[in-house]
């Protein structure tokens, strides 16, 4: 099990992007966040095993309109007992 930040860069704002993340984050047994940044990136935390985290990236960037230019990619201690994934 591992955690991961990730900040996405691109056209990943306003075209579904954490829609098809909770889908995904669900379908692939992942927890954990989305949010919009200022900047027009998308930060997400997202923690299930790695292969897991994988398989929902590659389904985000199957999504119409979505393009992934960049990712910044950081490592952190998995939380306990979370459930879900929420979007804000």
């Amino acid at each position: 099990m591992v955690r991961k930040h990730i900040i996405f860069y691109g056209s990943v704002q306003g075209v579904g992007f954490r829609w098809r993340a909770r889908n995904a984050d669900e379908h692939f047994s992942c927890t954990g966040w989305a949010k919009n940044e200022w900047d027009g990136s998308v930060s997400m935390e997202i923690q299930g095993e790695e292969e897991n985290i994988d398989k929902v990236i590659m389904a985000i960037e199957k999504g119409t309109f979505v393009r992934i230019d960049n990712m910044d990619v950081k490592t952190l201690p998995a939380v306990e007992r979370e459930y879900g994934f929420r979007t804000g």
